[in-house]
Parts: structure tokens; sequence; C-alpha cells
């Protein structure tokens, strides 16, 4: 058995999350943060994109609700 095992002592649970914490500020400081224009153009995508498929996923219901549910009880 290695005395080297015995002797070295993981740091306590308060030390590992002062540790922890200041890793984590390192590596949000390296992050590279979009401008206020990018994201109001990137936000503005998202609205037409999500408004665009809202209403073609609507139509689609539509559609297929007259041809499966009104036009069959026409016919018969």
């Amino acid at each position: 058995m290695s005395t080297e095992a015995l002797t070295t002592a993981e740091p306590g649970f308060f030390r590992r999350v002062i540790i922890f914490l200041r890793e984590v500020r390192a590596e949000i400081a390296k992050v590279t943060w979009p401008s206020r224009d990018e994201i109001r153009k990137a936000t503005t995508v998202i609205v037409i994109f999500v408004t665009a498929l809202g209403l073609l996923i609507g139509l689609m219901d539509a559609i297929f609700q007259f041809i499966f549910v009104k036009m069959p009880t026409r016919i018969f």
C-alpha cells in the first residue's frame, strides 16, 4: 500500500465549491457576448420564423380537418 495515497487528502466540500466557482468565473470571462444589435436581429428572425411556422401548421391543420372530417360527412 502506498503511503502517498494516505497522506494526500482531498479538499473539503466548501473548498471544492470555492474552486468550482472560481473556475466558472474564469470561463465566463472567456465568453464573447453578442452585442444588443446582434441579439435584436436574432430575436427578430426567431419571432418571424416561429410565427410563419405557426401559421403553416394552422393552415395544414385546417386543410387536413376539411379533408378528413368535414368532407366525408358531406359525402355520406
